[in-house]
């Protein structure tokens, strides 16, 4: 089937990363030469009007996620959002506290798992939560795993390679009962799902701008204000930017590109994720119908529009990924410095080895077209099939 393979490579890995919007980098441009100020500059013009640039970014993140804009921080990205809000918080409720519990789940992403990993070398007791098959968290585990020692609990809004949600809501009411501050990482959540830190009681949320059309190299951590007040101890010293909380000079361009990606998501998150199902379950169904031996990873139902995980019986992906030269799509996370290690989240849903090694994950996004899936459906059959 070669003379159907795409003149130009069709990309369906955007959990991976997205492209920038077009318009995020208009938005961007003029930060880069003309309004170039140090947002910290308080004493001129130019860093008055970088930080009123910088500002008005804060309140279009926070506006996403029905928070205040004082209650979101810039950072490099959702890794260091992540590590900002474990190690702070549970280092700050440790020395203010005595609460020496960190509570998390076998399929978080690696930044979190580390995370955990590296406050357990601190003398933290880490409880690493399984999941269901489907890879749902068992939330009467979760209560059961909770006491008035927990600093923290975090749970993924939605896997980075099954891409299933999370029953946040129940997730932050056990949370809240126990006096556990609820981090939740979103970075694939953010701008996909609808997101409200009050409804899911959620007090600490990592954002990426690169997952969601904007710039990558920069990210974001809601911490919550009141009811409770969070505080945290910060991972840097520095200038005491960011409310001391992440010192450094804030990127202004990056900082409006994520602001400009978390307008448009909030304007067309709705109408997209309905076009991104359709070519979704489109694309599911003509595999199963064609290649009935595929399995699908994680829930079926409470996954984000645009994701697919599956596994082909009896062909390691490795081999079917160097088979789909033109399509690019992933064997899991692209956040372990490019190593194709087994994937930690098959295995935490169960799988056995084989089948841990022969999972896929295909990702839709704003630019995927249904001539694009047309294309993967059938580079995909050829590829299986060995035709």
């Amino acid at each position: 089937m070669t003379s159907n393979r795409p003149s130009r490579p069709i990309y369906l890995d955007y959990q991976a990363t997205t492209p920038c919007d077009p318009r995020v980098v208009d938005r961007m441009m003029p930060y880069f030469s003309e309004i170039f100020g140090n947002p910290h500059s308080a004493d001129h013009r130019h860093g008055w009007d970088a930080e009123a640039a910088v500002d008005a970014a804060r309140g279009q993140v926070a506006a996403l996620i029905g928070a205040k804009p004082r209650e979101i921080v810039f950072t490099s990205g959702a890794t260091e959002s992540n590590n900002l809000a474990i190690k702070g918080a549970a280092r700050h409720r440790r020395a203010t506290e005595g609460r020496t519990r960190v509570v998390t789940v076998a399929s978080e992403h690696k930044c979190v798992l580390e995370s955990a990993a590296r406050l357990e070398r601190e003398g933290f007791d880490v409880t690493y939560l399984p999941v269901r098959p489907d890879g749902l968290i068992d939330l009467a585990a979760l209560e059961a795993a909770l006491d008035d020692k927990v600093a923290v609990l975090s749970v993924m809004a939605v896997n980075n390679e099954i891409g299933v949600i999370q029953p946040l809501e129940e997730i932050g009411r056990l949370a809240r009962a126990a006096g556990a501050w609820f981090h939740s990482d979103c970075a694939q959540a953010f701008g996909k799902i609808p997101l409200d830190v009050d409804a899911l009681s959620i007090d600490l949320m990592s954002i990426s701008g690169h997952k969601i059309y904007g710039p990558k190299g920069i990210g974001a951590l809601y911490i919550r204000a009141r009811n409770p007040k969070v505080a945290l101890e910060p991972l840097m010293d520095g200038g005491g930017q960011e409310r001391g909380l992440r010192s450094g000079t804030l990127p202004t361009p990056l900082c409006v590109g994520l602001g400009a990606a978390a307008e448009i998501a909030a304007n067309e998150m709705t109408a997209e994720g309905e076009r991104l199902r359709a070519m979704r379950d489109d694309l599911w169904d003509r595999l199963r119908r064609d290649l009935p031996q595929v399995t699908l990873n994680g829930d079926a139902d409470r996954r984000i529009p645009g994701n697919l995980n599956l596994t082909v019986p009896g062909l390691e992906s490795a081999e079917l990924l160097a088979a789909l030269d033109g399509l690019s799509v992933s064997a899991g996370s692209a956040c372990s410095s490019g190593a194709q290690a087994a994937s930690h989240v098959l295995q935490a849903l169960g799988h056995d080895p084989a089948k841990v090694a022969a999972g896929l994950r295909i990702g839709l996004g704003r630019f995927t077209t249904r001539a694009d899936i047309d294309a993967a459906h059938e580079m995909l059959i050829a590829a299986v099939s060995g035709r």
